[in-house]
């Protein structure tokens, strides 16, 4: 035997047609195993994005701006973790955070900046990592698109809106995971009656696998999460082809090149016979879309170079593997926010690998390899069997509230961990072929008045605004909170009248109460 992949599945030293169950069905047809079109990218390239924002809305509008002079054709709103977490700039537990990792939103003016001088309609792909505060982005963009005189469903508006995964591997919850749940379907039951061309949620793996899962896992859990959005979003009445078709799965493009390829064809297979089995679903609804983005958790601060590499390797990974839209990391994450420089040359390196090979002419060049066809289905098997062990213990979301989620990732990474100290698992420049030489890499740093500037604004914004219009606004976002009420509509008109990002999320925190974390103790 050759040993085994990056999640322990067996490799043998060589494989035959024996090691293949079935052909698998064209690419364009169920389940999509080979892809969701029949032609690959010669029928749609796919979206180039970079993940950006830091310092001002000012400063990351102009990055958006140069980087679409270069040929970028999506972008993902990168937001600060006070936003993330509904806290304005000038809250006192935002200290020292505003700016850092993301851009600040505080409220309607912020997003005016943001975009200001963009032609949205424009651009292929506009994402956001708002998770908590999916319901808070739909307002923006709505009430935004409304002063501009835009027909929001005229912009390609992608919204993570993936709370659950929150509690398990990101940690920016805002609320008890029920209350997540609710507000999250409230943004897709919004999106199907008023906003169709919207993708209303991404359904995350990436943060699940950079938290320990392997290539299964990172599925089964994501799907395991899936279950409990699609099965609240159709009790409310809405028909599961009215918006699933939209969705899309956030995959990680991991190292491990020939497993993260099968593990793309096999979430599509998965993905389809759960929307068949469960949901009765129709063809389009079974056509997984899904959005990559190559594994920060492989990039090294140690011989940070050798990171351009790794990129190479995992957005091979993701084109083989047939996603719809791909977002390559820059090889200075691992030492902090991003250069321009930096996130320029990781563009280079998706356009490098449509333009310059012959990978997009091809739908599913590995299809067809013994290899490859034996992980898909080694893998494929490995999800719904996990998926059945995650149903027993109650489904996601009680899998959440007991911290059964949490505590297996976090044995997982420490079991990794071990292995890279021990040298079981070898990574270059951490634990073999250490280069003692220095590299300096020019380090990115976030102005250090933005976060005074920040506050400035908010208070200029207050200042500006009608208070009374605010407080009737806030108010019935309190009553409808309190009556269950779709959250989507009285957001909205609160952010018209510039109520702030913490007011709106202070008034939900009385009415649905904090998130308490299960400590798995006692």
């Amino acid at each position: 035997m050759s040993g085994t992949t990056r999640s322990g599945i067996p490799l043998a030293d060589v494989y035959t047609a024996a090691d293949v169950t079935a052909e698998p069905a064209p690419p364009g047809t169920a389940p999509y195993t080979r892809g969701i079109s029949p032609g690959g990218y010669n029928d749609r390239m796919w979206v180039m994005g970079q993940y950006g924002g830091f310092g001002s809305a000012a400063e990351t509008n102009a990055r958006f701006k140069r980087l679409l002079d270069q040929g970028q054709t999506g972008f993902s709103v990168a937001l600060d973790l006070p936003t993330q977490l509904g806290l304005d700039s000038d809250d006192p537990r935002a200290l020292g955070e505003v700016g850092r990792v993301g851009v600040p939103i505080d409220s309607l003016a912020d997003f005016e900046t943001l975009f200001d001088g963009i032609p949205l309609s424009q651009v292929k792909q506009i994402r956001t990592t708002a998770n908590s505060i999916g319901p808070l982005w739909v307002a923006l963009v709505t009430a935004f698109a409304e002063k501009r005189g835009t027909d929001p469903n005229d912009i390609a508006i992608f919204i993570q809106n993936d709370v659950l995964k929150e509690y398990v591997a990101r940690g920016t919850q805002i609320f008890p995971p029920e209350a997540g749940l609710r507000m999250a379907a409230d943004v897709v039951e919004h999106t199907a009656a008023h906003l169709p061309n919207w993708t209303p949620m991404a359904l995350s793996s990436y943060h699940i696998r950079e938290s320990g899962a392997d290539a299964a896992q990172e599925v089964s859990m994501t799907l395991s999460n899936t279950v409990a959005y699609l099965d609240e979003v159709v009790r409310r009445g809405v028909d599961i082809d009215q918006f699933a078709d939209k969705l899309f799965m956030f995959l990680s493009a991991g190292m491990d090149l020939l497993e993260e390829v099968a593990k793309f064809r096999a979430a599509r297979t998965a993905w389809s016979r759960l929307l068949e089995s469960r949901y009765h679903a129709g063809a389009d609804a079974r056509a997984l879309q899904i959005f990559s983005y190559t594994a920060g958790s492989s990039l090294t601060a140690q011989s940070p170079h050798t990171n351009i590499v790794r990129v190479t390797i995992e957005a091979l990974a993701a084109v083989l593997g047939g996603v719809q839209t791909l977002n390559t990391s820059s090889y200075d994450e691992a030492l902090g926010t991003p250069t321009l420089e930096s996130v320029t040359l990781a563009l280079r390196t998706q356009q490098v690998l449509a333009e310059e090979t012959s990978l997009a002419k091809v739908a599913d060049p590995l299809g067809g390899s013994y290899v490859v066809e034996s992980l898909t289905g080694q893998i494929l098997a490995r999800v719904e069997a996990d998926m059945d062990v995650i149903a027993e213990h109650g489904g996601a979301l009680r899998c959440i509230e007991s911290g059964w989620f949490a505590e297996r990732l976090s044995q997982q990474a420490y079991e990794d961990q071990q292995n890279v100290e021990s040298g079981a698992r070898r990574v270059l420049g951490v634990n073999c072929f250490i280069d003692d030489s220095t590299i300096e890499v020019p380090a990115f740093s976030v102005d250090p008045s933005a976060e005074e500037q920040q506050r400035k604004r908010i208070a200029q914004t207050r200042a500006d605004r009608d208070q009374s219009e605010v407080d009737v606004a806030l108010d019935e976002v309190r009553r409808a909170a309190r009556h269950g009420e779709n959250c989507i509509g009285s957001i909205t008109a609160a952010v018209r009248v510039y109520a702030t990002v913490g007011e709106i999320y202070g008034v939900l925190r009385e009415v649905h109460g904090p998130y308490t974390a299960h400590t798995g103790l006692g």
